[in-house]
């Protein structure tokens, strides 16, 4: 029987990517989730402004909320101007939140988010991960198999 593919989003636009977090963190399941954003934010997101090397999300009261995610203020943006840190609800199912508060109360888990973009339909989303922490030994692990799979490649590659 053939392996199930992996989630594979529709992601049009890249605008923030969280490299760190595969290099932190096991990362055991993959969610889109959309972000309840105000106006002056997608439109700093669209300019490609926006980082989440920071940032965490956390299930508070059936919500799951987006923190410490900076998207700065827009530059041709008034008085009313978006707070640039400010926690960001994501929207998701509530089968997905059920899950989410488990896994992060039983199992110890995290969630990450690995991506904010814009899909096909032009909708920001961000690409939210349950991931489970890495200790120093695992990290070592980790980048001496990256390097060992590298190095068979060119040793294939110059004897293939």
């Amino acid at each position: 029987m053939a392996r199930p593919r992996p989630v594979e989003f529709d992601k049009v636009k890249v605008v923030a990517e969280n490299r760190r977090a595969r290099y932190d963190y096991f990362i055991d399941d993959k969610f889109e989730a959309g972000i309840a954003l105000q106006g002056t934010e997608v439109k700093a997101l669209r300019f490609g402004e926006g980082s989440i090397v920071e940032s965490y999300a956390e299930v508070k009261d059936g919500e799951v909320w987006l923190i410490n995610a900076n998207i700065p203020e827009f530059s041709h943006g008034n008085r009313h101007n978006h707070e640039p840190k400010r926690p960001r609800k994501l929207l998701l199912k509530e089968r997905e939140i059920a899950k989410f508060t488990g896994a992060t109360e039983r199992q110890g888990m995290t969630l990450v988010p690995l991506s904010v973009y814009f899909n096909g339909r032009g909708r920001a989303k961000v690409e939210l991960a349950l991931a489970k922490g890495k200790k120093a030994h695992d990290k070592r692990e980790t980048t001496k198999d990256r390097e060992w799979k590298r190095e068979q490649g060119r040793l294939l590659k110059d004897h293939g």
